[in-house]
């Protein structure tokens, strides 16, 4: 009893303190596309399209950075593949070619949004035994599909099943520039009477994830892959999974794959309350391996029809879940963009800031290099392209602006304008100053570019000073300053250099650029006391 007080009390910490929008955050909702339950809700091709940026530009508004639309639905799938038949949600007639590309569309619309699509890959189920997905899959595999009541499934211990959905992936990665790929059912399903050893069932679909993890990253390697496990990954030490975990019954082992790097992030389906879901968050933040763990919210529950859950359940989930640094997603679009109980309302206040999607660090790629020949005429923003090194085609800019100068490229509240394909941006004319940063496909961000415009009175302290090379003057210590060494840190908080305090601070080693500094006293305390610029 004393334990669950204490974790009640760490809880309401979570939330009494609001964490300030991060810079970093995924933020994400499933689209739903079987039966049309989410989209389309037309079988009429331009009001198809018409719905869909409608429902784009409303995510937009609440921040949502991050679209799951599902893509290979139940052997079926919404865009012309070589490989599976049409299906029915698009043309009303399952295996009946669209007159569009529906994927291509959801793909553009996403990126004219700053926004990242992954295509959501429906793995084991492929539908009613005697519908089209289900029914050419048994002609093409006989001995590959296995049923169960009305449905057929993929059997996870034939290693046929891995080829073939590894054969999906590589030809969506192929044809379409998605972001990601986002595996549905990666697992026995909950009806199979699993008749080999717990060990050897997670093999088996553990098997099935290296086959499409090589397909993926053989392809282009920066297209992210993640799955949706259940969302309690197994019995805690002090809490049972209730019989539902992804580890043990059904083999899901879906904390292994971050650990060995087979998968560069999950959204486990944390369908709970209470203590079914928080000490389980906490669980997957702390197994996360250093990559982005998020959070499926069941907000379908908030709907009369689905359950009885209230607008402030979920709204401590989505704070415990920033204070914990792993985001949200929402389940579904639909019940989002409706506003079910308020949700979509809490969410835009809720996401005041854009947020980037956490860089994939864990890759070894190097940053683009530094935009250059930042300028403003007429209230538009230039910049000369940056180039890259890794090994993805081409680059995204990030736009922040901010009265104080350099521009803090480290704040939220400062991005204004995120993954910009273009070399300009039309930007208010509010007399701000401007900082401008490349971004790879792997969202490893660039020193900035930094545009000074206007002086004001943010920037009369700390000073900035200019050099060719030579030694910058530090200011007297006096009887206030503690100050043992000084820090010098590029704009994005990274320390460079630690060297005594002295009269002068010599640059030598530094490459060109803009620098901050920072006093560091005897007792750990630092303050910072100026910038300089290097341009030799």
């Amino acid at each position: 009893m004393k334990k669950f007080i204490c974790f009640l009390i760490l809880v309401c910490a979570f939330i009494a303190a609001q964490a300030q929008s991060p810079k970093y955050e995924v933020r994400a909702v499933w689209l739903t596309t079987i039966g049309g339950i989410d989209w389309p809700h037309s079988y009429q091709s331009e009001a198809q399209k018409r719905e869909l940026t409608q429902i784009l530009d409303q995510l937009q508004k609440a921040g949502i950075n991050t679209v799951l639309v599902q893509t290979r639905v139940r052997g079926t799938t919404i865009y012309p593949s070589a490989i599976e038949p049409w299906d029915g949600c698009i043309t009303g007639t399952p295996g009946h070619k669209a007159s569009y590309d529906p994927l291509q569309l959801c793909i553009d619309e996403c990126h004219k949004r700053g926004m990242e699509c992954h295509a959501w890959v429906v793995t084991i189920p492929v539908g009613k035994w005697n519908k089209l997905g289900c029914k050419q899959l048994r002609q093409k595999y006989p001995k590959l599909i296995k049923k169960i009541g009305d449905d057929g499934y993929m059997d996870p211990e034939q290693g046929q099943t891995g080829d073939y959905i590894a054969s999906i992936c590589k030809e969506i990665v192929t044809n379409y520039d998605v972001d990601g790929i986002h595996l549905d059912y990666i697992r026995y399903p909950e009806t199979w009477k699993i008749k080999v050893s717990r060990p050897q069932g997670r093999e088996y679909i553990t098997s099935i994830v290296r086959k499409i993890y090589k397909a993926v990253k053989t392809e282009k390697p920066w297209v992210k892959l993640t799955c949706s496990p259940i969302g309690k990954y197994d019995d805690l030490r002090r809490y049972r999974a209730g019989g539902w975990n992804a580890r043990t019954t059904v083999c899901q082992d879906a904390q292994a794959w971050l650990r060995d790097g087979l998968m560069d992030g999950l959204f486990p389906m944390m369908y709970f309350q209470g203590n079914n879901f928080f000490p389980f968050a906490i669980d997957w933040q702390e197994q996360s391996a250093g990559r982005p763990v998020v959070p499926g919210l069941g907000i379908y529950f908030l709907d009369p029809r689905e359950g009885k859950w209230t607008l402030d359940q979920v709204v401590r989930q989505m704070n415990v879940s920033r204070q914990l640094g792993i985001g949200h997603c929402f389940f579904r679009s639909k019940f989002f963009t409706d506003n079910v109980k308020g949700i979509y309302d809490f969410t835009v206040r809720f996401n005041q800031t854009p947020a980037l999607v956490p860089p994939m660090t864990w890759t070894g790629q190097p940053a683009p290099t530094e935009p250059s020949q930042l300028a403003l005429h007429h209230n538009t923003l230039s910049w000369q392209a940056s180039t890259d090194k890794s090994d993805a085609p081409y680059i995204y800019y990030n736009i922040y602006a901010s009265e104080d100068f350099p521009v803090d490229i480290t704040k939220a509240e400062n991005l204004i304008a995120a993954r910009i394909t273009k070399t300009s941006l039309l930007v208010p004319n509010n007399g701000k100053n401007y900082a401008v940063t490349a971004m790879n496909r792997y969202g490893i961000e660039s020193t900035p570019a930094q545009l000074l415009l206007n002086v004001g009175k943010r920037y009369a302290a700390p000073t900035i000073s200019k050099t060719d090379g030579r030694p910058i003057a530090l200011p007297e210590k006096g009887t206030i300053l503690d100050a043992e060494f000084v820090i010098v840190e590029t704009l994005d908080g990274r320390q460079v250099a630690l060297r005594p305090y002295s009269a002068f601070l010599s640059v030598d080693g530094l490459p060109n650029g803009i620098y901050q500094l920072r006093s560091l006293g005897k007792k750990g305390r630092n303050h910072r006391i100026g910038f300089f610029s290097i341009k030799r």
